[in-house]
Parts: C-alpha cells; sequence; structure tokens
C-alpha cells in the first residue's frame, strides 16, 4: 500500500450490477484493485429486481442494494431527504472515512454526496459523461451538478474533454478537478489465437442503439459501405429505441445476409463478438471516454470513431481513425480503415493496450486523490452555506435552505437514533495474493 493509510471507501451510484454498462464496469474494477491495494470498499447502489439487501462479490467486496427501486433510466425517484437514515447507518455501520460518488445522472449519487457532507465526510465525485449547455434537460443538470459540486472535496474526470465540461458546467476550480481515465482489463480481452481468416471483412458494432450513440448515423453508413465493398459484412450487438430503425434498413436495402442483429449482449460475452471481427465501429455523438474501444483494441481491432468528446484522446492515432459524425466521413474513415488492415498485428496492438491501461495504476492514481480529499479542512455549517450561496441569486438561497434542512433531519436523528446505537459490522479480511 506504500505511504498510504487503509480507508473504508463508501461507493455510490444508481448503476452497478447486474445491470451494465461503463459506470457499472469502472466502480466493480476500481473496487476490487482498491481492496488489493488494502482498503475497505463498499457498495451502494438501489434494488435490482428481486436483488435487495447485502450481497458479497468476488475479493469481500460488500454491496448494499438498498430497497428502492428504479423511477426512470435506472435512476431512483429524487427523495431529498428520505435516504438521509439508511445512508447515515451504512456509514456508521461501515465506519465509513470517505464517500466517493459516480455518474452526475445518479439520484443516489447526489442525495449521498449531500447527506455525507452535512455529516462532516470527505468526499470525491467521478463524472462519466459529457452534457450540453443550451437545451432543457442539461440547464437542470448542470445546477444539480453545481449543487452537488459546491461542497465536494476532490473531483475526477475521466478525459481532460470531460474536465473543461465539468468545470464550466459546475464552476468547480479546475485545481480540484482530476483526469483519470478509465482503463481495460486485457486478460479478458485478448485477441483470438487465429484471425479470421477468408476475404471477407467483419466490422463490429457493439452499442446502446439509442441517438447519442449515434444509430441514426449507422442507418446510413451501412447501406454506402455494403454497396462499396461486397466482401464486408456488419455484426451488431446492441438493444434500444433505435433498433427499429436498423431493422427497416436492414429490409429496406436487403441485407439481411450481411447484418446480423444480435441484440443485447451480455458482458461475458463481449469478448467472443469482438474476435470475430477486424474493425470495431464507433459512432457516438457524445462520448467522455469510451471503454468499448479499449476492449475492442484489446482484443486487436483497428477502431473507426466519430472525433467527439474525449475520444480523440483514448488511442494513439496509429490505431484509430477518426471522423466527424457525418454519414460521407465515416464511409471514407472506414475506406482508410480497410486499405491499412493488412498492417495491423492484433497480438502486438494487445501487447500495447496492456502497457497504456491497467486498472491497478487507475486505482493507485484514484488513492492520491483520496489522500489529499481527506487533508482537506472541515468547515462548519457557516462556511459550507456561503459556497452554496454562490451558486445564484435564487438557486444560492434554494440550495442554503436544502442544506439547513438537511442539516436539522441530521441532528434529530442523532437524538432519535444515537450512533452508539448502530452495530458496527466487523470487517471480513481475506488474503490476496501478490501480483
Amino acid at each position: 500500500m506504500g505511504d498510504s493509510k487503509r480507508q473504508r471507501i463508501l461507493m455510490v451510484s444508481d448503476f452497478f450490477y447486474p445491470n451494465f454498462g461503463g459506470v457499472e464496469n469502472h466502480i466493480y474494477l476500481l473496487s476490487q484493485c482498491l481492496i488489493k491495494l488494502g482498503h475497505k470498499v463498499v457498495v451502494m447502489t438501489h434494488a435490482y429486481g428481486n436483488r435487495s439487501g447485502v450481497r458479497y462479490m468476488t475479493g469481500g467486496l460488500k454491496v448494499y442494494y438498498v430497497p428502492w427501486k428504479p423511477f426512470l433510466m435506472q435512476n431512483t425517484l429524487p427523495t431529498f431527504y428520505g435516504t438521509l437514515p439508511i445512508i447515515r447507518t451504512i456509514l456508521i455501520r461501515e465506519q465509513i472515512s470517505l464517500v466517493h460518488g459516480h455518474q452526475a445522472f445518479s439520484t443516489l449519487c447526489h442525495e449521498a454526496l449531500m447527506h455525507a457532507r452535512t455529516m462532516g465526510y470527505k468526499v470525491v465525485f467521478t463524472d462519466h459523461s459529457l452534457y450540453g449547455f443550451a437545451d432543457v434537460g442539461s440547464i437542470h443538470m448542470n445546477k444539480v451538478l453545481q449543487f452537488t459540486l459546491a461542497d465536494v472535496s476532490q473531483a475526477i474526470c475521466v478525459s481532460h474533454t470531460s474536465k473543461e465540461n465539468t468545470v464550466l458546467r459546475s464552476g468547480l476550480p479546475p485545481e480540484k478537478v482530476y483526469v483519470i481515465p478509465n482503463a481495460v482489463d486485457t486478460a479478458m480481452f485478448k485477441p483470438a489465437a487465429e484471425r479470421p481468416s477468408g476475404n471477407e471483412i467483419v466490422i463490429v458494432v457493439i452499442s446502446r442503439l439509442v441517438y447519442r450513440k449515434g444509430a441514426d448515423l449507422l442507418v446510413e453508413v451501412i447501406p454506402e459501405v455494403c454497396r462499396m465493398y461486397p466482401n464486408v459484412r456488419f455484426i451488431v450487438g446492441g438493444d434500444g429505441p433505435k433498433r427499429v430503425r436498423l431493422e427497416e434498413m436492414r429490409e429496406k436495402h436487403s441485407l439481411q445476409d450481411r447484418v446480423e442483429m444480435l441484440g443485447a449482449v451480455p458482458h461475458a460475452r463481449v469478448r467472443s463478438v469482438l474476435i470475430s471481427g477486424h474493425i470495431f465501429l464507433n459512432s457516438s455523438l457524445t462520448e467522455a471516454f469510451c471503454i468499448a474501444i479499449l476492449e475492442a483494441a484489446s482484443c486487436g481491432l483497428l477502431t473507426v470513431s466519430t472525433r467527439v468528446g474525449g475520444v480523440p484522446e483514448v488511442l494513439p492515432d496509429d490505431m484509430i481513425v477518426l471522423a466527424e459524425p457525418d454519414p460521407t466521413d465515416m464511409v471514407q474513415a472506414i475506406k482508410k480503415a480497410i486499405s491499412i488492415l493488412p498492417m495491423i498485428d492484433p497480438q502486438d496492438m494487445h501487447n500495447r493496450m496492456k502497457k497504456l491501461y491497467d486498472w491497478h495504476d487507475v486505482a493507485k492514481r484514484t488513492e492520491i486523490v483520496y489522500d489529499r480529499a481527506l487533508k482537506c479542512s472541515n468547515q462548519s455549517l457557516l462556511d459550507r452555506l456561503s459556497r452554496y450561496l454562490a451558486c445564484g441569486a435564487w438557486a444560492g438561497k434554494l440550495f442554503c435552505l436544502v442544506m439547513i434542512i438537511d442539516f436539522l433531519l441530521w441532528r434529530l436523528l442523532q437524538l432519535w437514533k444515537p450512533a452508539e446505537d448502530i452495530e458496527v459490522v466487523p470487517d471480513i479480511v481475506l488474503s490476496h495474493d501478490e501480483d
């Protein structure tokens, strides 16, 4: 563990297993690496179906599936104060020293960070996405983020583009925001022993089929590429509201034998899909950092992607072909990728990815942010309220009122159920083999 003291960390987000996605993988793999560094990590998320209560995962990772059902897009219904009693109980029971919230979309994350700061805990926030500034949804989300980050100890973003976006949206001082990229489990995502043979070129798409992931671009790009290259075949993995458009495109252009629709692909099967192809296609319209690109590159696939958000930061220029989010430009990028495909060595690409991205390195860098957060001075309620007051003429006063009520409710909880009456759970100590 080096010079870092053993910490007790609570990871909080609405997004966790059994749901699959970039945030879910990030929380799980980061937690596992922090446990190997000697820290205690506990995850708090909402109930998924019948999965409610306390569960244990690999390495002794403890997960609290609190009995809140998702309200919209896997988010719990905002309650402001409804989660305070259970969050307080978990913080005391597990003797937590730091709270780490993930994803600006997550209602549970915002509420947990608010309550944790009221109780005097140090908090860290990781932003995984990019947001706009003009539409109603983004304006609302940016104000919520400004409220949450007004009193956060430190923040983490997954790319430099994401950092700029977060600083602009929240007004957080840039020196409090750190850039720590995602990583990939290269032991899981390995190239096939032999590259797919024959003259056929297989282009793989694995993505949620929604607008922001560029599903509409695929509808225009796929038929044009198939027209230009009779030996090209597409495999599309993923599900979503835009799947219907892709199905209609396949029928309209009679491409049933050249465009294979797999539907939702479990994460355990992603590698088997990737190694059946030569090129990975990412058509996102906005992306802070695309883990799918790392997984594809680790499997030895050449990547073609839209030049959006933090994507240009992800891979070296010789491992990715970038295009503007325009059908014509994307077709040209695929054309270029097909021409340089013979020069790509999948095993060499995999070896380079092992050196570029490693979850243990991410954990060590996150550990430094934790240490800096814990060194931040404790502030009184009045000092903290001055930060919220600076959030806007009307919003600032509203935020102050929310925090004052939260503080009073916390004090009432202390009287009703003192911390001494809450049982502290014993730690489960597992031996870890040295890496």
